[in-house]
């Protein structure tokens, strides 16, 4: 973080180097709201070092977006967190490689950028809300009468992902969780207005099933890296190694390349520097299906 405006760089189908500066973890600044219905992200302007939930005292003090997700339960919400919840929301069930199904809420105008976040396999919207508050009573009454999670360890992803052969369970998980919803729903007198989400082509690769993969060797948070992203699934990707020409771990020289999942989620709050002569370490691993 510079105090410049936050950029957004694409990844898929280039090489990514860097090396990690250090081993603490920096703030990742705050969010504001722009108007009534946008948030925006701002950098930390002191870049100081992060405490409890990656932001430092100041920023999270700060932080218009903090009361959002107790908002439905009452206290202090400030005026401008009050107009951003006024909004249209959406509840949204996704379903993630290994079949876990979370349930989850977004603001209209996140409607689709939250799900492209989330790194799920499948995922349908259910129901459009009023505001903020209604949708998350929704969330909380289907958590509880279904079992749902709201929430799901980018770790477990990862490793759903490097397990991934069959989409067949992953798709009757979230049709069998999904006509529970409708009925869940409609006996709260809600009408549910399915649809299916459209995820983005970048993760078309990581949603095929694939042996000819494995999770990536080393810690993405120290040392220096140099891989191509070849897929990205939420903060998730594929990608190969450089110079990696047999790197199914049989040693035959056939020059099939095995490709390697990794969590670029792990560096946030990291200082890293990029550059073209850093590169990962050999890697001689064998494919997640053994």
């Amino acid at each position: 973080m510079t105090g410049e405006p936050l950029i957004f760089a694409p990844v898929t189908g280039r090489r990514l180097a860097y090396q990690v500066s250090g081993t603490g973890r920096w703030c990742t600044g705050r969010y504001r709201f722009a108007d009534r219905v946008r948030v925006e992200a701002v950098p930390c302007p002191d870049r100081a070092p992060a405490e409890a939930g990656g932001q430092c005292a100041a920023c999270a003090g700060r932080d218009d977006f903090r009361f959002a997700h107790r908002f439905h339960a009452g206290g202090h919400v400030p005026d401008a967190l009050a107009a951003y919840m006024a909004q249209p929301h959406w509840l949204y069930l996704a379903t993630f490689a290994d079949g876990t199904t979370k349930i989850g809420t977004a603001a209209d105008p996140r409607k689709r950028s939250r799900l492209d976040e989330q790194g799920a396999l499948i995922a349908t919207y259910l129901a459009r809300s009023a505001d903020g508050r209604a949708v998350r009573f929704l969330e909380d009454a289907l958590t509880r009468r279904l079992g749902l999670t709201q929430t799901v360890r980018a770790a477990a992803k990862l490793a759903a992902l490097a397990g991934l052969r069959d989409l067949a369970p992953a798709r009757s998980a979230h049709q069998q969780h999904l006509g529970r919803a409708t009925e869940a729903l409609n006996a709260l007198n809600v009408t549910a207005t399915p649809k299916a989400w459209a995820p983005p082509g970048e993760g078309d690769l990581l949603r095929t099933p694939d042996a000819e993969r494995a999770l990536y060797p080393h810690d993405p948070r120290s040392g220096e890296h140099g891989l191509t992203v070849l897929s990205c699934l939420g903060s998730q990707v594929l990608a190969i190694l450089d110079g990696d020409g047999d790197g199914d771990g049989d040693g035959d020289g056939d020059g099939k390349q095995l490709s390697y999942l990794l969590d670029l989620g792990t560096l946030k709050g990291r200082h890293i520097v990029l550059g073209a002569q850093y590169s990962s370490p050999p890697a001689a691993v064998q494919s997640a299906l053994f």
